[in-house]
């Protein structure tokens, strides 16, 4: 039996203190406009800004549940937690996922009621569009410094901004149209188009998140040509019970069976395959049993094919 485990915890500690500043500064960031646009709102009695607001909330909690996991997936392993708390990251992005969807159909209830009342927009509320713009294009620009590609949880609170900056954008060009031209339809249309940009990137995110709590197989992650690689090696007769999974998004894991010739050196055969599945599958962490042709245990193995 072999175990591989090389580099993993450094880069994870990096990247993980990286996107804990960043989300930590763009939680602030949107916590304190969503005040002020909340007090805007009840001053200038804006409906539309204190619903903005609303978002601006959502955003904030999307942030504040990604910054609670990240805090619980320091935590070590335990005996009861072998993984430690780090999979928290993925339910978070789970819950951020399904928030963005539910919001989205917000938007779409919200549109339907404008179709049939198209609102009044004041210029006042044009400029704090503007100024929400340049706020979500701020914090989405902070989160995109961090590791955002990678990890699903940071992923799913940038795609929170991602909606809300296309809210902003949305309300800027539909207050544009019914300024100039009275075009009070512009604004449902707007609101529409930009429900159905958040709920495709909701789904996204649940699916993702989903087939990680699944334990799925990662997608930049072909199963067969790791066994085809894994066969070709000299000494492996043949590969089996391989299973990949991951523990979170940047934490790919693999375990397998390999059938080796008995006069093989097993633990050069277990350096070669595992530095095979780090340098041309970028998984650190695998579990590998080592079986003779005639090995008692192949024979006995329910679990292998």
């Amino acid at each position: 039996m072999g175990h591989h485990h090389d580099g993993h915890n450094h880069n994870h500690h990096h990247h993980h203190s990286s996107n804990m500043k960043v989300l930590f500064f763009s939680f602030i960031i949107i916590f304190l406009f969503m005040i002020v646009e909340a007090i805007g709102g009840i001053i200038t009695n804006s409906l539309a800004l204190i619903s903005d607001a609303g978002h601006m909330l959502s955003d904030a909690a999307a942030m504040g549940l990604s910054l609670v996991a990240f805090k619980i997936g320091e935590k070590k392993a335990t005996m009861d937690k072998t993984f430690g708390y780090r999979r928290f990251e993925i339910i978070a992005a789970f819950i951020n996922g399904a928030a963005l969807i539910l919001i989205a159909f917000f938007i779409f209830y919200e549109a339907i009621q404008r179709f049939v009342e198209p609102p009044n927009v004041s210029g006042s509320m044009m400029i704090i569009a503007v100024i929400g713009l340049i706020i979500n294009i701020f914090v989405a620009w902070l989160l995109m410094r961090g590791d955002s590609k990678e990890n699903l949880n940071l992923r799913s609170a940038l795609l929170h901004v991602f909606g809300d900056l296309l809210g902003s954008v949305g309300a800027i060009i539909a207050g544009t149209l019914i300024l100039l031209f009275g075009w009070n339809i512009a604004d449902p249309i707007a609101s529409v188009i930009v429900a159905i940009l958040i709920v495709f990137s909701g789904i996204r995110i649940t699916k993702d998140s989903l087939n990680i709590l699944m334990e799925g197989k990662p997608e930049n992650i072909n199963i067969a040509s790791i066994k085809e690689s894994l066969s070709k090696m000299d000494g492996i007769e043949d590969v089996h019970d391989l299973h990949v999974w991951s523990i979170t998004s940047e934490f790919p894991t693999l375990s397998c069976h390999l059938i080796v010739q008995e006069s093989i050196d097993r633990d050069q055969i277990l350096q070669r395959a595992k530095e095979l599945i780090h340098h041309h599958f970028n998984i650190s962490h695998c579990t590998i049993q080592i079986e003779g042709i005639n090995s008692i245990i192949h024979k006995n193995c329910n679990s292998c094919d």
